[in-house]
């Protein structure tokens, strides 16, 4: 059974569509290894075992009948605690959602469950998807497989977690400013932030809605890529979600080809900051592409030296407003005031102040001052004209070159505590990919190595809007490059499924 875990997503598919494994046996294989390692890990906040369980059972009776499956069916899968889940709690990492159970699915989970896929569990992540480490979590934080005195990344990192520590074959998460991508650079995984609207945001708890995109986490980039085929299209109940058909990225992961292809390495996305051992396997991996013919050139996105405080401006508004719902009245927790009158100011406040975390606090306040009267133009109105200004380097930049490049994260996953205190330093983190979400291009993080410190370093690839095929392609040649100059995947020759474990 513990073999059942080491299998990529579509080796399993494979195996259960031979018949030679059930999907209640991968799904009990999964949920035991929860059992087993999630207290040294913490990745799940709940699981979902008797579901899944009775999920797997569905799609073995349906196979048996002989009944045309997804690519998927069978294979087990874990869903961040930020997307609803009919009836399973659902908090955000959050104390004011605390014990809410969601009437209805998101339309993610809903294309999950026709896929046949059982739920495992929720994951944990950083509070309404604020932060870089996953330190943020009102029910505790998650620990890195690699090393649990470091993060595993945020704000997924508990989709991060399960996928690299074996209890999950994939998983789901959503990236508001990098929340799939870092943590996939810090743990050795494959995240891939879509186009915006590529993926329906219907049932996503908003952090900032003209940022936010769930996207999928997974062991390579061939299973992102089938897992991007089962959840993306367009929903009629998202009114950002795009027309576009789905294209076919599984087949570009596994037989895509980068000759001739132009790669632009960003200027303002390197050097100073930048670990030496992050920028080292940067350049090993960009070789491996100069390798399979393809042309490397420099581009220059001036204006990405201002998208940090931009999106820190552009978040904390749309937070503001995002999160005025949970006000003590409608779901969630209710606090009422211990002396004095009991009115809905008094218990909104009461409500606010115990359910919401110290970050999720900090940006409320930040949000609500920048679009006050008096201050709405010059600090949420600049800020977006800085959105236009970065939309047009890309622009620029794509005309050069067929996808960009850069290291996904300027270090590696650091120790818990080392930047909690200091939330400008923690926003650094997210430097090389908050570009894309002011944008609404797609990205994708894969593993490029292990640094000096014994740690994963990741490779972001991004590539124009409704360009999604191109990180498969790109990544999927990169990806073969890496692993036969490793000897194998790296979690397998590195990660918690060799010898670090």
């Amino acid at each position: 059974m513990t073999e059942l875990t080491r299998l990529t997503a579509a080796a399993l598919a494979a195996a259960l569509r031979a018949g030679e494994v059930s999907s209640v046996e991968a799904t009990r294989a999964h949920l035991d290894r929860m059992a087993e390692v999630d207290g040294a890990y913490h990745a799940f906040l709940r699981d979902n075992a008797a579901d899944a369980l009775a999920a797997a059972a569905v799609v073995d009776a349906a196979r048996m009948r002989g009944e045309d499956l997804s690519p998927l069916a069978g294979v087990p899968i874990a869903v961040k605690d930020n997307i609803v889940t009919r009836g399973l709690e659902t908090t955000a990492g959050s104390r004011i959602l605390a014990g809410w159970i969601p009437p209805y699915d998101a339309t993610l989970v809903t294309k999950l469950r026709a896929a046949g896929m059982p739920i495992l569990g929720k994951t944990n992540l950083d509070e309404f998807a604020m932060g870089s480490s996953t330190e943020h979590s009102a029910y505790g934080p998650t620990r890195n497989p690699w090393d649990v005195t470091r993060i595993p990344g945020g704000s997924g990192g508990g989709s991060a977690a399960a996928v690299a520590s074996l209890q999950a074959p994939l998983a789901v998460g959503s990236d508001t400013g990098g929340s799939i991508r870092q943590p996939a650079a810090v743990t050795g995984t494959v995240g891939v932030k879509p186009t915006y609207g590529g993926v329906s945001r219907y049932g996503l708890i908003a952090l900032a809605s003209s940022l936010d995109q769930i996207g999928p986490v997974a062991r390579n980039v061939e299973d992102a890529a089938i897992l991007h085929e089962v959840i993306g299209g367009h929903d009629p109940r998202d009114s950002t979600s795009l027309p576009d058909a789905v294209a076919p990225f599984a087949d570009a992961a596994r037989h895509g080809d980068v000759r001739g292809m132009r790669v632009g390495v960003v200027l303002e996305l390197g050097g100073e900051g930048y670990q030496d051992g992050v920028r080292a396997s940067f350049e090993a991996a960009l070789d491996l592409l100069r390798d399979a013919g393809a042309e490397v050139v420099e581009v220059s996105c001036p204006s990405f030296d201002f998208a940090l405080a931009a999106y820190y401006l552009i978040l904390p508004a749309e937070a503001s407003s995002n999160l005025a719902r949970f006000d003590g009245m409608r779901y969630g927790l209710r606090v009422e005031p211990k002396d004095g009158p009991v009115t809905a100011e008094r218990v909104m406040a009461a409500t606010r102040g115990a359910g919401f975390g110290d970050e999720v606090k900090r940006r409320i306040i930040l949000g609500t001052h920048a679009l006050s009267a008096g201050y709405y133009d010059a600090y949420y109105g600049s800020a977006q004209k800085v959105r236009t200004l970065i939309q047009r380097d890309f622009t620029a930049a794509f005309a050069a070159a067929d996808v960009l490049v850069s290291p996904t994260a300027p270090t590696t996953a650091f120790r818990f505590g080392e930047k909690i205190d200091d939330p400008l330093a923690m926003y650094l983190n997210d430097v090389a990919t908050i570009p894309a979400n002011l944008a609404g291009i797609p990205g994708m993080s894969l593993p490029s190595g292990v640094s000096g410190d014994g740690l994963p370093v990741g490779f972001q690839i991004l590539a124009p809007a409704h360009e999604d095929i191109r990180l498969y392609r790109v990544g999927g040649v990169l990806e073969r490059a890496l692993e036969a100059r490793w000897g194998g995947p790296l979690l397998d020759v590195h990660g918690v499924n060799g010898a670090a474990e």
